[in-house]
């Protein structure tokens, strides 16, 4: 964005030099028009001082810095902000905070920190209409919570794909912005038997880990019971569904000495044993409940 000023002085240099420190940077960052030359006059008649007009047009890194520092002093934070260039990258550059409130800049999974790096990134390459430039980008990170970020994304994909190739069913994982589901499709592309696919849109964007051998279009999530007819276990005869119809008896009351389902894993399993068409299919095992826990547990951490 650029500013300028127009100052005088009784030379050309003492006037640069005056409206360069009125905008707060050094002589040689800015560039100057004349628009008056002195005058010397004579016996101190006539005389006039030298009138300029300073320009200064921040880099856009410079704007950047600028704007993350202001939102931290707009916020009250004691937290400061450091600029820096990253090695073999052409117009990149990396902003670091560091203080005792950074943490509050970071937000639920790095959703406050990622919409932070997006104004920056605006404030940065925003330009007048006579300006022109190429884009620059800024990164903008706390406490290197990127790469902490980052170990953990790879470590969720390595277990998710060991839970689809365990269980024989795709996952899906939470929703995440392209930085992060990024991440998981490179990890998973170095895992044999399993690959990734993208489902939803916007915001609700997630990443299906598929078990290679099945439809993409076929994605379910674990711990949901396949439809009725679905392929069964290899070595498993197909069982057909066959409709009765009855007159269901009259069952008494039961009584206090009856035995009771402990739990609610019980009763789903004694209602499972009550269709035979459940079983039939491709799904998890007695401890569905203990991986559907883990699986959510997963999706936790990111």
């Amino acid at each position: 964005m650029k500013q300028e000023v127009t100052a005088t002085a009784k030379t050309v240099e003492a006037a640069v030099a005056a409206g360069a420190e009125e905008l707060g940077v050094p002589a040689a960052a800015v560039t100057y028009e004349v628009l008056e030359t002195p005058k010397k006059g004579f016996l101190g008649f006539g005389e006039a001082p030298a009138k300029v007009r300073v320009v200064y047009v921040p880099t856009p890194e410079t704007v950047g810095l600028t704007f993350v520092k202001t939102v931290i002093r707009d916020m009250g934070l004691h937290a400061e902000a450091e600029l820096s260039g990253l090695p073999g990258g052409k117009r990149e550059y990396m902003i670091r905070i560091t203080g005792d409130d950074a943490g509050a800049l970071i937000g639920h999974h790095g959703e406050t920190l990622d919409a932070l790096q997006y104004l920056t990134n605006l404030a940065a390459n925003c330009r007048e209409d006579d300006e022109e430039g190429s884009y620059t980008r800024i990164s903008v990170d706390i406490a290197n919570y990127r790469a902490k970020r980052e170990e953990t994304l790879r470590k969720l994909a390595k277990r998710t794909a060991e839970k689809v190739l365990k269980y024989k069913r795709n996952i899906t994982l939470e929703p995440m912005n392209s930085y992060e589901r990024r991440i998981i499709h490179s990890e998973i592309q170095g895992i044999a038997g399993v690959s990734t696919n993208s489902i939803g849109a916007d915001n609700n964007r997630r990443v299906v880990v598929i078990l290679e051998g099945q439809p993409r279009s076929a994605a379910r999530t674990s711990g949901t019971a396949p439809r009725s007819g679905g392929a069964p276990r290899s070595g498993a005869p197909r069982k057909k569904s066959v409709t009765i119809s009855y007159d269901p008896p009259v069952v008494p009351l039961s009584s206090p000495s009856d035995p009771q389902p402990r739990n609610k894993i019980q009763k789903r399993a004694r209602f499972d044993e009550s269709l035979p068409e459940y079983h039939s299919g491709d799904c998890f095992t007695e401890d569905t409940a203990i991986d559907n826990a883990e699986a959510e547990n997963d999706t936790d951490e990111i």
